[in-house]
C-alpha cells in the first residue's frame, strides 16, 4: 500500500503545560531553524565594542553568514576575514596564517582600530592551534591595539560556556584596573541599552550616580571608564560570566537583578539596589513614585486585555529571558495566553511553571527547533479569525500572524516603566498589522552599532 509521506502529524510539537515534566520537555535529533533572525549573533555583539574591528578566521562556507551579518548592518568596514583552506590544515601552519593575515589587514587600514576582535573557529580547536603564540606575536607587532580572543565554534553551543556568553564576557576584557568611583554604576552583559522608560535612571540620577553601559559608549575612551564602576548590574542571565570575571580581575562588585514581570520581584530589585548603594529604600520608592508607576502599568495591561478580550496571545522565548513570567503577568491581567514557544525552560522560572500548571493547564508549550516545525501548517492565526497577538518573532512566524511585538531580549524594557511601555507596544501591535516575512528576516533586532 502506498503511503502519503507528505502527511505530517503534530505529535511531539506541543505539550499541555500541565503535562510538562522537567525543564527540557522535548527530545531532539535533527533540528529546524526558523527564519526569524532578530536574535543577535556574535557579530552583532562584537560590534558593541567602540572603535573596534572584527577578523574572522574560518573556512569560506562558514564565512558566508557572518559576512552577511556585517553587510546588513552596513558595517563591512569594521569587518575582515581570513580564509582557512585545506592546504593550511595539512601544512600545520595555522598560527602563521593568522599572524600574517591580521598583520596584512592592520597594515592596510588607514587608521589602526583601538581594539581587534579575533574570531577563530572549530577547526582551530580540532588542530590545537597555539593561540597564546598568536596573540603574543600580535601584541608585539601592534602594541597600540587591544586584541580580544573570540570564538566562532558552534561545537561549543551546548557546553558550560557557549559562544554567546563567552562573547559577552570578552567584550570587557580590555578594561584595565582603575580608581573606583563610588558614584558610577555599570550595566554589564546586555545587548540592548535599558530604555529611558525604566525607573532605574531616575533612581540613579536623582541620587547623583552615573550609569555606564557598553551599548551607549560613544568611543573607546568612554568604554574604558567602565572600569571605574563601583557596582555592576546584570539584567540578562548570559551576562553573569562577564560580571564574575570583572569581579575577579578588577574587584568590581556585581549583582544579578534580572528582568522581571512580577510586581513584587521588581520591588525587591529596587530595595536590593538601594541597599547596595547605601540609599534609603523607602525614600527611593517615594521619589520614583513606584506605586503610581506600578498602578499605571497594571491599569494599562488590564484595559488592553478588556479591549482584546477575544484575541489569543502567543509568546516565544526570543522576546524575553522570562517568557513564562511574561505569560503569568498577562494571564493575571486578563489576557488569553494560549501558547508559549520555548525549547527549554530556565530553572529561574521553575516556580512560574508550577503556577501556570495550576492556573492555565491547557496552555500549550511548543518547541521551535523540533524538526516537524518545518512542515507543520502555520494556520493558528487563521483559525482565530486573525485575532492573534504574538510576543516575539518566532511566535509570529509559527502562528502566521502579522500582529506581533517585534522585540528580542526584552528590548531594553526594565522595571515598572518597562512594563508600561510594553503595554503600549502590545496595543500598537494589535492595531497595526506588520509585514512579518519582511521584518523577521532582518538579523540582530535593535543593533545599530
Amino acid at each position: 500500500m502506498l503511503k502519503d509521506l507528505h502527511e505530517v502529524n503534530s505529535r511531539g510539537a506541543g505539550i499541555e503545560i500541565a503535562d510538562v515534566s522537567g525543564l527540557a520537555p522535548f527530545t531532539y535529533g535533527l533540528e529546524y531553524s526558523a527564519p526569524a533572525r532578530g536574535g543577535w549573533t556574535i557579530v552583532h555583539i562584537g560590534m558593541l565594542l567602540p572603535e573596534s574591528h572584527q577578523v574572522f578566521v574560518c573556512a569560506q562556507s562558514c564565512l558566508r553568514g557572518v559576512v552577511l551579518s556585517a553587510a546588513e548592518l552596513n558595517d563591512s568596514h569594521r569587518f575582515s576575514t581570513i580564509s582557512v583552506d585545506e592546504d593550511s590544515v595539512l601544512e600545520g601552519d595555522c598560527e602563521e596564517i593568522i599572524i600574517r593575515g591580521v598583520t596584512h589587514i592592520l597594515e592596510e587600514m588607514p587608521k589602526l582600530p583601538r581594539a581587534l576582535l579575533l574570531f577563530t573557529s572549530c577547526i582551530h580547536h580540532f588542530l590545537g592551534t597555539d593561540m597564546k603564540l598568536v596573540f603574543g606575536e600580535l601584541d608585539r607587532r601592534f602594541p597600540q591595539v587591544g586584541f580580544v580572543q573570540c570564538w566562532m565554534n558552534p561545537i561549543m553551543r551546548k557546553t558550560k560556556m557557549p559562544p554567546d556568553p563567552f562573547m559577552r564576557k570578552q567584550l570587557y576584557s580590555l578594561l584595565e584596573p582603575a580608581e573606583i568611583s563610588e558614584k558610577q554604576v555599570n550595566i554589564i552583559g546586555n545587548n540592548l541599552a535599558v530604555r529611558r522608560s525604566s525607573e532605574l535612571y531616575r533612581i540613579l540620577e536623582e541620587n547623583g550616580f552615573a550609569l555606564k553601559d557598553i551599548c551607549t559608549c560613544r568611543d573607546f575612551e568612554e568604554y574604558r571608564t567602565m572600569a571605574e564602576g563601583c557596582l555592576n548590574i546584570v539584567i540578562h542571565p548570559l551576562g553573569r560570566p562577564a560580571a564574575q570575571e570583572l569581579e575577579e580581575r578588577l574587584g568590581q562588585r556585581w549583582v544579578y537583578l534580572p528582568v522581571s514581570y512580577n510586581w513584587d520581584e521588581i520591588s525587591e530589585r529596587w530595595k536590593c539596589l538601594s541597599d547596595l548603594l547605601n540609599l534609603d529604600s523607602k525614600k527611593v520608592w517615594r521619589d520614583m513614585e513606584a506605586d503610581r508607576l506600578q498602578q499605571a502599568a497594571e491599569h494599562a495591561l488590564r484595559t488592553l486585555a478588556q479591549t482584546l478580550f477575544d484575541w489569543s496571545v502567543v509568546i516565544d522565548y526570543t522576546i524575553s529571558s522570562r517568557p513564562l513570567g511574561m505569560a503569568r503577568l498577562l494571564v493575571m491581567c486578563g489576557f488569553k495566553v494560549e501558547r508559549i514557544y520555548a525549547d527549554t525552560i530556565s530553572s529561574e522560572e521553575a516556580d512560574v511553571l508550577e503556577w501556570l500548571k495550576i492556573h492555565c493547564p491547557r496552555m500549550l508549550v511548543c518547541p521551535t527547533v523540533y524538526h516537524k516545525m518545518a512542515v507543520l501548517p502555520r494556520t493558528f492565526c487563521g483559525e482565530k479569525s486573525g485575532k492573534v497577538l504574538a510576543m516575539g518573532q518566532k511566535a509570529a512566524y509559527f502562528t502566521g500572524t502579522g500582529h506581533f511585538v517585534n522585540m528580542v531580549e526584552d528590548g531594553g524594557l526594565y522595571g515598572y516603566g518597562g512594563i508600561l511601555e510594553l503595554a503600549g507596544l502590545m496595543e500598537e501591535a494589535a492595531r497595526e498589522e506588520k509585514d512579518t516575512e519582511k521584518l523577521i528576516q532582518v538579523k540582530g533586532w535593535g543593533c545599530c552599532c
